[in-house]
């Protein structure tokens, strides 16, 4: 709509309230460059190591993090719908250990399901070596 075409559309209401919704700039997300840095040092996977430690530690549904990474890595692309019950729990509380992993740059979304990010799939390579 064009703005001549927006004031004749005020002008013509005689009633009612009208809201102005002001939008900032698009930024970049930072996640995005964090997932795509495939290559760790050892610094940054004893880093990841320990905040997954982190989150299993104070998980009410018992240590997740590596059950899940493992799950994603096995089944691209499948529903979350899915892939919970795969692990005993219910929708939103495993979108949510999805989040927490995609923040650290260990997965990214899908039109459907998730995968494996670089930076993941990096951190599992390092994982399936340690035992």
């Amino acid at each position: 709509m064009s703005r001549e075409a927006l004031l004749a559309e005020l002008r013509a209401r005689d009633e009612g309230k009208v809201y102005r919704i002001g939008l900032g700039a698009l930024r970049v997300d930072p996640r995005v460059a964090l997932r795509q840095s495939a290559s760790l040092s050892d610094t940054e996977s004893d880093a990841i190591a320990r905040r997954l430690r982190r989150l299993d530690e104070r998980s009410p549904h018992g240590p997740w993090t590596r059950a899940t990474l493992d799950l994603i890595r096995s089944r691209p692309g499948v529903r979350a719908g899915d892939l919970c019950r795969l692990v005993g729990l219910d929708l939103q509380p495993f979108k949510l250990n999805v989040r927490k992993l995609k923040t650290l740059g260990l997965t990214e979304s899908l039109e459907v399901g998730y995968r494996l990010s670089p930076r993941g799939t990096s951190f599992m390579r390092v994982c399936d070596r340690e035992g």
